[in-house]
């Protein structure tokens, strides 16, 4: 698989099948700067500096992380892209702590045999929903907590398309992980709401139709029991 254009200006650049198996998929919006939505395990850096690119973009012009959770395999990156970028992270309050703190446990680290070095985030989401502007795009962040605490999903609305970013909308909830199914279930009652046409999750890749981003979301509400 090969880093491709979704729709105008947004990209996948990282991910199981594009750059390392243990990477959550990494997203990219050009707009009038570059942000990533999360980066990866950190295994992969180059390659999805590389894809970046690829494309003509400079990482360069990287100004914003958007980490949609505290997990390794989508903050791996966030430290080194940080470091020579000089990227500002941007992270919900509630998973703040495990990203500050390298917590192994609520990081997933050890799922991975691996550590995560404490890196401070610059901006803390702690609203129900926060916006971006970039120009004259608007990207909501919403808190989604289920999956982690402070999980967040983005969407926005480009080239007549609503974009929905819903990493690990699937899961798994674990205990250990801080997960709730009774937020979940709400989390996941305001992403059908939304009625996105298109959802790139974390793992499983990008869903391409209407009808499919609300059958993904309600395939996952009856696997745990909520429909």
């Amino acid at each position: 698989m090969k880093p491709y254009e979704i729709v105008q200006d947004i990209f996948i650049v990282g991910g199981p099948d594009l750059t390392d198996g243990r990477d959550g998929c990494v997203y990219l919006l050009n707009l009038d700067e570059s942000i990533l939505i999360d980066t990866g395990a950190g295994w992969s850096v180059e390659q999805i500096i590389g894809n970046i690119k690829r494309f003509g973009f400079d990482p360069k012009n990287l100004k914003k992380i958007i980490l949609t959770h505290c997990h390794i395999d989508h903050i791996g990156g966030a430290p080194e892209i940080k470091n020579r970028f000089g990227s500002k992270l941007y992270i919900h309050q509630l998973d703040a702590p495990p990203l500050e703190k390298g917590d192994p446990i609520r990081t997933a680290a050890t799922w991975y045999q691996t550590t995560f070095p404490p890196t401070s985030a610059d901006v803390k989401f702690n609203l129900p929903e926060e916006i971006l502007t970039i120009g004259e795009q608007k990207i909501f962040c919403l808190h989604t907590p289920g999956h982690t605490p402070g999980s967040i999903c983005i969407y926005l609305d480009r080239g007549g398309k609503r974009i929905l970013f819903a990493q690990d909308l699937h899961g798994p909830l674990l205990e250990e992980f801080g997960s709730n199914l009774k937020d979940w279930d709400r989390s996941t009652q305001k992403l059908l709401v939304l009625e996105a046409d298109i959802l790139c999750e974390g793992h499983f890749g990008i869903f391409k139709t209407k009808k499919d981003v609300k059958n993904y979301i309600l395939s996952y509400r009856r696997q745990y029991g909520v429909e």
